[in-house]
């Protein structure tokens, strides 16, 4: 994507949604961090309770729903921060926002938070707002992405920099739906794909308690779901955009396997919380030893 990263073990989006602590998660030892989801206008998200773990598997489910201030606010922490690193920043539509008008949402988080970002991830794959997995479908997708990328020109003119846009997906993608993203990515010179976001499927956790929330799974019980998607989208993109692996790693060996289906980089969330700040360094010692 044009971008150097110290190493290749970054935080996933969902963590600091308001961009308000960069720097004290800058000090855990990522390579790159990635703040968000941010809509335009503040909204409170679901209704509480909206978080679940499920212990026995090392598992999340969460329907959050993209709480989160605004992206005024937004910006306004991420000017505060200190830490220069390499940034992602992740952009959402507001949950009242109809889907014909999604694109208005985006184009207005990547007009005001350009300038700011390394990167800018386009998030249409949370399970958590209403309708929003449509976007990845052909028609939407294609005209969601011809805005960006027309919108990510005049910026790059207007603040002499190209900020590489990057998408993120779902793990519950079939082979024609991941063949028609790489299309659409290739056509529209998206710079990266994160594979993937947090699943409906409950394949894994079957049966046990919390199971039965409505939300997205993440964690172990993905791993090998969502790297089977990372594997597709390597095979069909051959390299033209970069693949950041994201669901599933609680060790250095899930990494690795991230890693050997074709990722360049790798984030870290549910296992963050289970296995704490030494998954970061265990991480890039798996990069390191492949």
């Amino acid at each position: 994507m044009g971008l150097e990263f110290p190493n290749p073990v970054g935080l996933a989006a969902g963590l600091d949604k308001d961009a308000a602590h960069i720097d004290a998660l800058a000090r855990l030892g990522f390579g790159f961090i990635e703040v968000g989801t941010v809509t335009p206008r503040p909204q409170p998200g679901n209704p509480r309770p909206r978080l679940f773990r499920i212990r026995a598997r090392e598992a999340l489910i969460n329907r959050f729903g993209f709480n989160n201030a605004g992206i005024d606010a937004f910006v306004a922490n991420v000017d505060r921060a200190r830490w220069r690193g390499v940034l992602g920043i992740n952009i959402g539509k507001n949950a009242d926002t109809p889907a014909e008008r999604a694109a208005e949402d985006y184009e207005l988080c990547l007009v005001k938070a350009y300038s700011r970002a390394s990167y800018i991830t386009v998030n249409i794959s949370s399970p958590n707002t209403q309708d929003l997995r449509k976007l990845q479908e052909k028609d939407p997708l294609d005209a969601l992405l011809w805005r960006l990328a027309a919108a990510r020109e005049r910026l790059a003119e207007r603040h002499g920099k190209r900020v590489p846009l990057v998408l993120k997906v779902s793990p519950d993608l079939d082979v024609s739906q991941v063949t028609a993203i790489c299309e659409a990515v290739t056509r529209h010179g998206i710079d990266g794909v994160i594979a993937t976001n947090t699943s409906v499927s409950r394949e894994g956790v079957e049966g046990l308690r919390h199971a039965g929330e409505a939300g997205g799974l993440s964690g172990v019980p993905i791993l090998e779901r969502s790297t089977r998607i990372l594997s597709m989208f390597h095979g069909l993109l051959h390299g033209k955009a970069a693949l950041i692996g994201a669901g599933g790693i609680v060790s250095g060996g899930d990494a690795a396997q991230k890693f050997a289906a074709g990722a360049s980089l790798v984030q870290l969330y549910t296992g963050l919380v289970y296995r704490g700040p030494r998954l970061v360094s265990e991480c890039v010692s798996a990069y390191r030893a492949k």
